[in-house]
């Protein structure tokens, strides 16, 4: 366990009730410990750049502008020095299987005793796995696609990251950039730039790669 004195630790999560049993949590296991919050992808990005010898990070599944395993994916290959445990509402073992094999190193349901979440906490900081006690880690891994795609992620840029969301989101260019606050040329230069990093031709298929990270968008294969 790392020292209480110099620990950081992230809380990703949009829902300030649960960011706050986190934070509980985390100071009951290491009561001297920092803890930062992201309530949203943006913030996300700023936390991390900032911290990035930070402890742990917490990652809510489901934030909003995130697809599926999307934002685990980008973080594990651009901060693969962060350990990175998922906090969901979720709690299908074949998507909690497929987040480990994405390279979590721990899944927490929300449904958790304060107690559980506790011990979680404990074991990843011990350089160990966690996961709920019925549920085993099998399968060989991920198809190939979904391996592909998550490892393309790698080569975006946190702007492209955040516009490649809105492009699955179905948001024009011209509602990107307004939401961005940027020019509708900057995007399309960001999606330029996507299309050739996701080795895709269009659009279309730069929505239909990100779904492959979708909670519901592959399996694992047997």
């Amino acid at each position: 366990m790392p020292e209480s004195d110099s620990s950081t630790f992230i809380v990703a999560d949009d829902h300030p009730l649960f960011r706050e049993a986190l934070i509980h949590a985390v100071h009951n296991c290491v009561p001297d410990a920092k803890v930062l919050e992201a309530e949203s992808l943006a913030t996300l990005y700023e936390v991390v750049e900032s911290n990035p010898e930070a402890d742990l990070l917490f990652l809510d599944l489901h934030m909003p502008g995130v697809s599926g395993f999307s934002a685990l994916a980008y973080m594990r290959n651009n901060h693969g020095s962060l350990p990175t445990v998922i906090v969901s509402a979720v709690d299908d073992p074949a998507v909690i299987r497929r987040a480990i094999h994405h390279g979590a190193s721990g899944f927490i349901p929300k449904s958790s005793p304060i107690r559980t979440i506790e011990a979680a906490i404990e074991s990843i900081l011990q350089g160990e796995v966690w996961l709920p006690e019925n549920v085993e880690l099998g399968g060989d891994g991920l198809d190939s696609e979904e391996a592909r795609v998550a490892a393309a992620m790698s080569a975006l840029t946190p702007h492209q990251f955040r516009v490649l969301m809105m492009l699955g989101e179905g948001l024009l260019n011209k509602q990107i950039a307004y939401l961005l606050g940027v020019s509708e040329a900057t995007i399309k230069a960001h999606v330029t730039a996507i299309l050739r990093k996701m080795q895709v031709t269009n659009r279309t298929q730069a929505v239909l790669a990100v779904q492959r990270l979708n909670t519901r968008g592959a399996v694992l294969v047997e």
